[in-house]
């Protein structure tokens, strides 16, 4: 399958590169705001944009991507060819059940996670989660993470509905703000003793496993 438009778009980012000013000045590091921004907006328009909207947005982000690989070519480290070579070998070697013989797993996330942790060689579950993520995020993260991975720390589990989460998390920055508290430091600072947590039990386990060898 031909993909016209997809090579026309390198085309165009190669000749921005060549003729325009401001795109040839650009780096990887001065991209990044508009990265983020990007896709964000991508975001947006999912929620609330319709079909017109997505599509453009998801081209916007498309060009942070074609940038970067161009700027990466130029410099001879690897081309967009590279980019999508490496995430299609990614994603065969993460669903052997699809492109493979392999049964399909009980708990689909937990066998992704496993898988990307062999693969990286990864010794904690806390491993590759991004420090500039928000609080929130990450904190929606590391808790993944520590059920995935089966870490002995104890998590509530209750059922909740998305209208009641909402609402209580409206509810709890309203009354942070009535007290004087950054809702966003209490939740880094709350992150910041769960990690502390999760990594404490990892070491215990470690440390049992060694000690049962």
């Amino acid at each position: 399958m031909s993909h016209p438009q997809l090579d026309r778009l390198v085309g165009v980012m190669h000749a921005l590169r060549a003729g325009c000013p401001w795109d040839a000045e650009q780096t990887h590091r001065s991209l990044v705001a508009y990265l983020v921004e990007e896709t964000l907006e991508v975001v947006e328009a999912i929620e609330t944009g319709g079909d017109a909207a997505l599509s453009e947005e998801l081209g916007d982000l498309l060009l942070q991507v074609v940038f970067h690989a161009e700027i990466a070519a130029e410099e001879g480290r690897f081309d967009i060819e590279d980019v999508a070579g490496r995430i299609a070998d990614k994603l065969v070697a993460r669903h052997p059940y699809v492109f493979a013989d392999a049964d399909v797993p009980a708990d689909m996330m937990a066998s992704w996670e496993a898988a990307k942790r062999a693969e990286k060689g990864r010794t904690s579950a806390l491993d590759g989660i991004p420090e500039r993520l928000s609080a929130l995020t990450r904190m929606t993260k590391v808790v993944s993470r520590a059920r995935w991975h089966g870490v002995g720390v104890d998590l509530p589990d209750e059922p909740v509905t998305a209208e009641a989460v909402g609402e209580q998390f409206l509810a709890l920055v309203a009354r942070a703000q009535a007290s004087g508290i950054d809702p966003e430091q209490a939740a880094r600072d709350a992150l910041r003793a769960f990690e502390a947590r999760v990594r404490e039990a990892e070491a215990g386990a470690s440390d049992a496993g060694t000690a049962s060898a």
